[in-house]
């Protein structure tokens, strides 16, 4: 096996929470979940669908960061209308990023403190709790600590399990899936949805994440996450020719 950086083994993490989507559109926000989708679609998962930011279903993947990559393909027309139609329908599956995350997946990227006074505005609610409610949704974070996996959010601006418990019919579609870091990878497997540890990236311990989450994590069972294979490692490099997954997660 070849030698792989952090950000290539959180690549590999990221794809594989799309493992067994099928053909349901995939919307990755951010450069490490777009280099992971797109590894996903280009090795176990082909048949996913991933848009060109516009209007365009396209087959071909890009390199991230602007780099030249092959002509695209379009293999559908998708205009943003129809977007609403089809996320209500539970047929997509986002990766968004947290300022905040609690431990049952509230998340928060509107405010930092009061919400009628804020210490720092942040993105606001954008498309956070429709995204939560309607279809899976999951989570990029570059740079976990304290201060990330918080024991309780500022400002829900995604709906974690616990609030999604009382909305009945409304929340059916509701599945938080996976939450990726640069530490390690976590899933909402313990009592009541709870966050729960599944794996740590190569050269990460258990402690060192325990040391980065602010609430009680559940780390029972946790594994070392898989490590790229060697065409992965390839398909990556081809991906993201200027290295900047790596600037955002060194190592």
């Amino acid at each position: 096996m070849s030698e792989f950086t952090r950000a290539q083994q959180c690549a590999v993490a990221i794809a594989e929470v799309f493992r067994g989507d099928g053909e349901i559109l995939v919307s990755p926000i951010g450069n490490l979940p777009m280099l992971g989708a797109r590894l996903a679609k280009l090795t176990f998962e082909p048949e996913m669908l991933m848009t060109d930011g516009v209007a365009m279903l396209v087959e071909t993947c890009q390199p991230i960061g602007g780099a030249p990559g092959p002509e695209p393909v379009v293999e559908g027309y998708m205009p943003y209308r129809q977007i609403f139609e089809l996320i209500s329908n539970g047929k997509r599956h986002v990766m968004m990023g947290a300022t905040q995350i609690d431990r049952y997946g509230n998340q928060n990227i509107a405010c930092i403190g009061d919400f009628e006074k804020p210490k720092a505005q942040l993105l606001g609610m954008r498309g956070a709790p429709g995204n939560t409610i309607n279809h899976t949704t999951s989570y990029w974070v570059p740079n976990q600590s304290a201060k990330v996996f918080v024991e309780k959010v500022d400002v829900a601006s995604g709906v974690g399990y616990d609030r999604a418990a009382g909305m009945g019919e409304a929340a059916r579609f509701h599945e938080i899936r996976n939450v990726v870091s640069n530490l390690g990878v976590f899933d909402f497997g313990g009592p009541d949805h709870a966050m729960r540890l599944v794996s740590h990236h190569s050269g990460v311990s258990v402690d060192d994440i325990v040391a980065a989450t602010s609430f009680e994590l559940i780390v029972d069972g946790a594994v070392e996450t898989r490590a790229p294979t060697d065409a992965e490692i390839e398909i990556l490099k081809e991906l993201d020719p200027n290295g900047v997954a790596s600037k955002e997660v060194p190592g």
